[in-house]
């Protein structure tokens, strides 16, 4: 378990900015590193702010996006193609712009896909994709992603992981089906605390008012399963990143002075 750092960004944009240029060096240095990257993308207007702020930065072109594996924290459970789905909106902030390989594109399954519309059943061979793509060197049955990102709702709640839930109390699988969730769509598909925490380093992306009191409550304490955020953290690194709103409701003593 790593301990939170913080990072505090005067706005939104400017946040958006600085993690897509912290994100490509990421992955320019585990390429270098291991010949490969593997990252997990998030959903929701910070996720995608990421994407675009990334699509716009001539620094993209120093990405090999070809040895790029991409996965999902999360995934809304509707039609392919549904303007909803997560996969859907980083293709159109970034994923159509640039040259992944498609087969490294890892989407979690859509509702009319192989599995139809059985949520638990997607959850299941998303796991055995991850699984595959394990290798001796993980130690476990997701690879070690080099970076993984989520963002954090206003009740605390990550990928598709909300409060009191069942999906956040999960210690066996790494995927599972969400239902009944408290924000729609009530079905879905996510990773799991243990599967997230697989991760060398997980950034947790929070902008605006309404986050505020879910940073403060995620960092002062609380139990993972009141509030799930508090329980998303990488094995060398976590990193919460936010904006100057977002970080209102906490001590400054959490974060140097320098870096709002």
């Amino acid at each position: 378990m790593s301990a939170p750092q913080l990072v505090v960004h005067r706005d939104k944009e400017l946040m958006a900015q600085a993690a897509a240029a912290r994100l490509i060096t990421k992955i320019v240095d585990a390429q270098a590193a291991r010949g490969s990257a593997s990252v997990v993308l998030t959903g929701g207007r910070n996720g995608n702010g990421l994407l675009a702020a990334l699509a716009a930065s001539p620094a993209r072109d120093a990405i090999d996006w070809s040895r790029l594996d991409l996965w999902w924290g999360d995934e809304r459970f509707l039609p392919e193609r549904d303007p909803e789905r997560n996969v859907t909106q980083a293709r159109e902030a970034l994923l159509d712009k640039v040259a992944l390989d498609p087969s490294r594109i890892h989407a979690m399954p859509a509702s009319d896909g192989p599995h139809g519309g059985d949520a638990d059943s997607a959850a299941a061979g998303y796991a055995a994709e991850l699984a595959a793509a394990a290798g001796p060197e993980d130690h476990g049955p997701v690879p070690t992603f080099d970076v993984l990102m989520l963002g954090v709702g206003p009740d605390t709640h990550v990928a598709s992981l909300f409060p009191e839930l069942p999906a956040v109390r999960e210690t066996e699988r790494t995927v599972v089906g969400v239902h009944g969730a408290p924000k729609p769509p009530p079905t879905r598909v996510s990773l799991t605390l243990p599967a997230i925490r697989a991760a060398r380093e997980v950034w947790l992306l929070a902008a605006g008012e309404d986050k505020a009191e879910a940073a403060e409550i995620a960092l002062s304490g609380a139990g993972e399963i009141q509030a799930p955020a508090a329980g998303a953290y990488g094995r060398s690194r976590t990193l919460w990143l936010l904006d100057a709103a977002a970080a209102s409701k906490l001590p400054r003593a959490l974060y140097p002075p320098a870096s709002a």
